[in-house]
């Protein structure tokens, strides 16, 4: 059996910077929705904050329907 080290470290090169793109993407989301519920307490208007955290929802369940994708087909 032979292990192909480089495609091996490949993978876990994209994994790695796939998984810290999808938690930071999901971070800065709820960090939006918490900017979104301060402004409201403090009388503005969070429309923008609250745009900007359903895009980064919305980016996190498409890569996770691809990769579903990926994994089906």
């Amino acid at each position: 059996m032979k292990i192909d080290w480089a495609a091996l470290g490949s993978v876990f090169g994209v994994s790695l910077v796939a998984t810290v793109a999808l938690v930071g993407l999901f971070t800065l989301g709820i960090i939006g929705l918490s900017k979104q519920e301060q402004a409201a307490t403090q009388g503005g208007s969070a429309a923008l904050a609250r745009t900007g955290a359903y895009a980064c929802f919305a980016f996190c369940a498409a890569a996770v329907a691809y990769g579903i994708y990926l994994i089906v087909v």
